[in-house]
């Protein structure tokens, strides 16, 4: 196997440049945030993110290699096209929804990770129990996208997958443990600009090669495959709207989100910052489409890739790549692939960080250590964060259904705490029994539809279920699966909210009514005024005072409350109307 020096020297220098930022970002704010305990600096930065690096770091939030690669490969798939490639207006919408709605609230009450309100209201077990889904999204997808990136060098530059998804994780993972999230915010700026510069230079030479045809043409017209501006069926359009829903509501509860909304500068700072991720999500996509259209408009006999066609390969994953390599000059494809390298450093990066954050501060510290020194949290995320990167690491070599369990667990993310972060800020009256049941609802509902890329057949056939097969080119196999048409994932979702709502009401009634006798509260979520379960003695919020939980007016269970005012949560967490932590810190 050839191994190709230009190719190396270019991801080396990527690779050592994104380095002395992530190092230099560091020490460059070793020394600021003053009076702010260094874990909450590791996690969320100080709180001190400004509009230019904090712009750049919230588009960062998707921007990364599943995301200009998946863009281009669905625009190329012949059955699909731009009329499937959801993910840009997808992600850019759940920006704008996360910043009108959310971003607001959770910063404003000065929460460290995305966990803390669940731990405030339900308790640290059901934190523990929210903490898993979290976990699996950002493990996962850091293993997705790693995987992704070892099968990109390795079409390009002959090298093997395994040593580079090995150095790209060591070298990801050695300046967050040294910067944290000031290295992840840094890195992104320098990630986001070699994306931009490097597709953009390899899309007029792509659009130029003699074997591409004009992409206007092949937009709407049978050249060498289906147009690829694509058509939703009208037996799709439930599946299509649900996959929809799933990007733009199912992308608000992640911590890689809310770590970047939590260390603005400002609640106001934060929601223009994801205003403004939004419009970086469309821009960012822009190349992508282009690659995917070149991709479907070029004759592959022609070049010298070969006569037979990626898709007709099973390579569509990796058009991306193919185009820089096979339609670009040398220098210029060497130069895309470094930018190509340096997208999934941007998304692995803040993944780790985000798993480790959650497991620092609401698993060992809210939960079993409440004592624990600032140092010791410290040391706690640097293990974690190591510990995360060798699991994402090992699973992208290892597994090779690495996708589908990225797949299988963002749905879970969306079905499971989507509808518990809505209940949490603007349910009142909510409680862990209906926390509980809305989990195991949407749990079961979810798996019950089945995950074809698993090989995890459904129990629950909903509606337009089909069977549908699918034929490895390359192997000649053809591969029998359920196909869920209908929206079964959005509906899950619902009824996990509805679960809550309607359990939260129903135990609360039962036990102040006299129905079931308070012994049976055994959660402490209804009867118990001052439940240790509810972490009264957890220190949720961090300032120069560490103003309590139990110092905080709690959240009171009133007898008789009308159902209208159940869904106007304005203050969140709390029926009165000093509810932030801050408001309490000016009170004291």
């Amino acid at each position: 196997m050839a191994i190709h020096v230009e190719g190396i020297v270019a991801i080396v220098i990527f690779y050592v440049l994104i380095l002395f930022v992530g190092i230099w970002a560091a020490w460059k704010n070793k020394n600021s945030s003053v009076g702010v305990d260094q874990s909450e600096r590791i996690m969320v930065g100080g709180r001190d993110i400004g509009l230019f690096v904090g712009g750049f770091t919230m588009t960062a939030t998707w921007v990364g290699g599943g995301y200009i690669n998946g863009t281009a490969e669905y625009v190329y798939l012949p059955d699909y096209g731009l009329a499937w490639a959801q993910a840009p207006f997808g992600y850019a919408l759940s920006l704008v929804v996360g910043g009108l709605f959310f971003a607001k609230p959770m910063r404003s009450r000065g929460y460290v990770t995305m966990l803390d309100p669940f731990q405030q209201l339900y308790g640290k077990r059901m934190g523990g129990l929210l903490f898993i889904p979290a976990l699996m999204g950002e493990i996962f997808w850091s293993a997705a996208i790693l995987s992704a990136l070892g099968a990109t060098l390795s079409v390009i530059v002959d090298i093997n997958i395994n040593m580079s998804v090995v150095i790209s994780a060591l070298i990801a993972i050695f300046y967050t443990l040294v910067g944290g999230l000031y290295s992840v915010a840094y890195t992104d700026v320098v990630q986001l600009f070699c994306i931009f510069l490097g597709l953009w230079i390899s899309v007029p030479f792509a659009l130029s090669n003699p074997a591409v045809s004009d992409i206007s043409i092949t937009a709407k017209e049978v050249i060498y495959q289906s147009p690829w501006l694509g058509k939703i069926e009208p037996e799709d359009k439930w599946l299509w709207a649900d996959n929809f829903c799933l990007l733009m509501l199912g992308g608000i509860p992640w911590q890689v989100y809310f770590q970047r909304v939590l260390s603005a500068s400002s609640a106001t700072y934060a929601q223009v910052l994801s205003f403004l991720a939004a419009f970086g999500c469309l821009v960012m996509a822009v190349p992508s489409v282009l690659i995917g259209a070149i991709g479907a408009s070029t004759d592959w006999n022609q070049t010298s890739y070969g006569s037979l066609a990626p898709k007709d390969k099973d390579q569509s994953d990796m058009i991306l790549p193919i185009v820089l390599q096979h339609l670009c000059p040398p220098y210029i494809s060497f130069f895309g692939l470094g930018a190509v390298s340096a997208a999934v450093m941007s998304s692995a990066d803040s993944s780790i960080l985000s798993a480790s954050s959650m497991f620092a501060r609401n698993i060992y510290q809210l939960a079993f250590r409440q004592s624990a020194s600032d140092r010791e949290i410290v040391w706690v995320m640097r293990f974690t964060i190591f510990v995360f990167g060798a699991l994402a690491t090992a699973m992208a070599l290892l597994t090779g259904s690495v996708y589908g369990l990225w797949y299988l667990s963002s749905d879970l993310v969306y079905v499971i705490i989507f509808p518990q972060l809505l209940s949490v800020l603007f349910v009142k009256g909510t409680n862990t029994y209906g926390s509980v049941a809305g989990y195991i609802f949407g749990l079961l509902l979810r798996i019950g539809g089945g995950e074809p890329y698993l090989k995890l057949p459904p129990f629950i056939y909903y509606p337009g279920w089909v069977t549908q097969e699918r034929i490895h080119h390359v192997t000649g196999d053809v591969e029998h699966f359920i196909q869920q048409r209908f929206p079964f994932k959005t509906m899950s979702m619902l009824a996990s909210f509805l679960a809550n709502v309607a359990f939260s009401y129903l135990t609360k009634y039962l036990f102040e009514s006299g129905t079931w006798s308070h012994k049976y509260d055994f959660l402490d979520a209804v009867v118990s005024k001052h439940s240790q379960e509810i972490m009264d003695k957890a220190t949720l919020v961090s300032n120069q005072d560490n103003i309590i939980l139990s110092e905080m007016v709690p959240v009171k269970q009133v007898l008789g409350a009308s159902l209208a005012g159940t869904f106007i949560n304005t203050e969140v967490l709390s029926d009165d109307g000093a509810s932030s932590p801050e408001a309490f810190h000016n009170e004291n």
